[in-house]
């Protein structure tokens, strides 16, 4: 079996790419990769952005076995790749989302009704935020005509390099917690029921429908079905924090408007981290053993204690880091912050007096300055 993995380097890909050459199913497993990584027995990297046209073009002139998409991309730029992903392949697995589904008070199967279709947000619904993109890219697959492409829905999924907090990435949570300032957490967000899932199993589930037939024209969500709370989730986290630091995080929280200014990502908090999210996985469970995945408070243990032992943060963004420390009452030391124009960004938004108006006028100008 030839497969080719497009994006295959993140909290899933890696864990699915290792998988499947302990396997030893795949004669070929063939990765993409915009950093430099080394090939080793049937796994090869290939360094390029699958993005770009011209790069997937040269992939999709071989004939695979199954193509799996990691790829996140916008509604237009799916439309004008799908064909030839499907034309290139027996089967073509794609990445889509949870995030896909409305509010339902009952858990939620492969069937149940989807934000594109049940949401009367004519504001929203005239955006191609992530969810509404994955819902109308999973819709050019079913109007294709064809059957070989298979639907993942993963919900959030954590590893040791991806430890969420509602819409918080660790850069954004813990980051200021090992550096002493105040987690600034949402108020609403933290009595609402969430799932989370250990990207190992959701590769397990995924790889279980890899080459499967009647996995075809089939649409499944890979999660855990034990649900708790976020503040649950933050109670671990702080736990785990409390035995390694020798000192109990401060977590401040605060309401929708003022939290929103800290994260300014609308849709994803409204439609789907203010929504309660438990799933029914009787689909997956036909394929895969979900009773060997992971439980999710000894999961997001193990994986922070993974992380805390490596730290590796991506970049921060300070104007945000700016906004949490003004609502804590905080100062982050400028020789923590690189580069003078994100000094210049972190201390607008610090300070400045007439607030994000101001912040983003001067922010405009930096720029300028900057070019």
């Amino acid at each position: 079996m030839k497969i080719l993995i497009l994006g295959g380097t993140g909290a899933m890909g890696e864990h699915l790419v290792r998988l499947l050459e302990e396997d030893g199913t795949a004669d070929e497993i063939c990765v993409t990769s915009r950093g430099e990584r080394e090939s080793c027995g049937r796994v090869r990297y290939l360094r390029g952005n699958a993005h770009e046209e011209a790069f997937l073009r040269e992939l999709l002139k071989t004939r695979w076995d199954v193509v799996v998409d990691f790829m996140s991309y916008g509604t237009e730029e799916f439309r004008s790749r799908a064909d030839a992903l499907l034309d290139a392949t027996a089967q073509y697995v794609f990445l889509s989302s949870a995030r896909v589904y409305a509010d339902s008070k009952t858990p939620l199967t492969e069937t149940s009704p989807r934000l594109l279709d049940a949401s009367s947000d004519a504001e929203f619904l005239a955006t191609d935020e992530y969810a509404l993109a994955k819902a109308r890219q999973e819709n050019f697959l079913r109007d294709s005509g064809r059957k070989n492409w298979t639907v993942i829905r993963p919900y959030i999924t954590f590893s040791e390099i991806r430890l969420q907090l509602g819409v918080l990435e660790k850069e954004e949570w813990l980051y200021r917690a090992l550096h002493g300032r105040t987690i600034v957490f949402s108020e609403e967000m933290r009595e609402k029921f969430t799932t989370l899932t250990y990207g190992l199993d959701v590769a397990r589930g995924i790889k279980s429908v890899l080459g499967v037939p009647t996995a075809l024209g089939e649409v499944f969500h890979i999660t855990r079905t034990d649900s708790l709370t976020w503040g649950d989730v933050l109670a671990c986290y702080t736990r785990v924090l409390e035995k390694r630091l020798g000192r109990e995080p401060r977590v401040i929280f605060a309401r929708e408007r003022a939290f929103m200014r800290c994260h300014p990502a609308k849709y994803q908090i409204r439609y789907d981290r203010f929504f309660d999210r438990r799933f029914d996985d009787s689909k997956i469970a036909r394929f895969a053993d979900v009773n060997t995945f992971l439980p999710t408070l000894v999961g997001l243990e193990k994986c922070l204690n993974a992380f805390l032992d490596a730290p590796r943060f991506r970049a921060v963004n300070w104007a945000l880091e700016a906004r949490k420390d003004r609502l804590a009452g905080e100062r982050t030391p400028l020789s923590e912050i690189s580069g003078a124009k994100q000094k210049i960004i972190y201390l607008i938004e610090r300070y400045v007096p007439a607030g994000m108006l101001a912040a983003k006028i001067f922010r405009k100008g930096i720029k300028v300055l900057w070019k």
